[in-house]
Parts: structure tokens; sequence; C-alpha cells
């Protein structure tokens, strides 16, 4: 029943998001036509439900061979790959607004794990591999709400961003999308949606941690 229930609120929901935010894709469509290199869209395969492939439509806010550029497949804080109106997408989540007709077709969900590029999924431990997408990714979730500043995290002086993603990013996120299959329900979606909202406005704040019963305890790195 939750499945149902989750799937129907996300057709409703998506198809509703678009027609009220249509303004907002029809101002930065031509922006970002006539700004950067000219793209409004970027697709990228990414790892979905039950590990099959799909495309993530987002609009496009870095230089189209970014990912054979620096870091590859990490974005850093003041990264020279963003494009200037990417920056301000990136930074207010506009970016994501796309994804809305991925959740429209059902390759996401509002709420779920988030879709990685396949060098990014194979980070994550084996058991975490095993079913970190027994939920269809969304585009938010717990892990997008822990990990929102993850460029900060991964722009410290002299860090290798690769292997701290891999030694210690990968495997307590991982932990997170497991606590999430274990406590999936409408309730904990629609906890997840407020708290998102919440940590645009409060970016520092760890509420969180306190409404969120049974999360894995955090590092000292991002506590």
């Amino acid at each position: 029943m939750y499945g149902i229930l989750k799937r129907l609120f996300d057709i409703t929901l998506s198809a509703l998001a678009l027609l009220i935010l249509s303004p907002v894709f029809l101002f930065f469509i031509p922006v970002l036509r006539f700004s950067g290199e000219g793209e409004v869209w970027y697709r990228q395969k990414r790892v979905g439900y039950k590990n099959q492939y799909f495309y993530i439509l987002k609009f496009a806010t870095m230089l189209k061979n970014s990912p054979n550029m620096g870091t590859g497949s990490l974005t850093t804080r003041n990264d020279p790959r963003v494009l200037p109106v990417g920056r301000f997408l990136r930074k207010t989540k506009l970016n994501e607004l796309p994804q809305l007709v991925n959740v429209l077709r059902g390759d996401m969900s509002f709420v779920g794990p988030r879709p990685q590029m396949e060098v990014d999924f194979l980070k994550f431990p084996a058991a975490v591999q095993a079913r970190i997408y027994d939920a269809r990714p969304g585009i938010t979730g717990i892990g997008s709400i822990v990990f929102r500043d993850e460029e900060k995290l991964l722009s410290s002086p002299g860090m290798d961003p690769h292997a701290f993603y891999e030694q210690h990013i990968a495997p307590y996120k991982g932990a997170l999308e497991l606590w999430y299959q274990q406590h999936a329900s409408l309730f904990t979606d629609l906890l997840l949606l407020f708290l998102t909202a919440w940590v645009v406005f409060f970016p520092n704040s760890k509420l969180h941690f306190r409404l969120l019963k049974g999360l894995p305890p955090a590092p000292e790195w991002i506590a």
C-alpha cells in the first residue's frame, strides 16, 4: 500500500509542480541558452531503481566536458568548472527542478537515495550496493539533507577529495540510505521533504539529527 500511495503522491505532486513552476523554466531556458556554453539541459547516466540505469535530467550548470576535467564526478566549493549562472542554480538547488520530469516518468521519486554515477556507486560497501536502490532514487532524501554542503567537505586545503569521499563520505552516506530503507513510510517521506526545505533556509541546522530517530551517529567531520 505504501508503494502505491507513494507513486500516486509522486505523479500528482510532480505534475502540479511542473505546472506551477513553468514560469521558472521559461525564465532559465533562455538565460542558459544565451550564457556559458549555451547548454540548457544536462543528461547523465545514473544507477536507479533495482540498480537499473536511467538518465537524470538537470539544468546545465557546468562545462560540458566537466566529467573529464579536474575532480571528475566530484564537485568542490568554488569549482572552476561551474558556470556563473550555474553557481546560483546549484546554491539554490534550482538546477534539480528538471528532475520533476524523471519523477513523473517513474525513474525517480521525490524522496529516496540520491542516484549515483556508476563510478561513485561502486565506492559504496557491497552491502549498501545490494540494498540502496530497493527504493526509487529521490530528488531529496536523508543523504541529500545531511550532505547538503558536500562541496565544502571536499574542499579542505591539501585534501584528496576522491580518497576522502571513498574512505569517509561513501560509507556514512550508505549507512544513512540503509536507515531510510528500514524506516521508509509516508510520514518519513513528508518529514524528509520538510527537512529539505528547512536546511535551504537554515543550512547550518542539525534539526534532522534531533527529529529522525535511529540515525547512524554523525562522525566528527560532519557534526
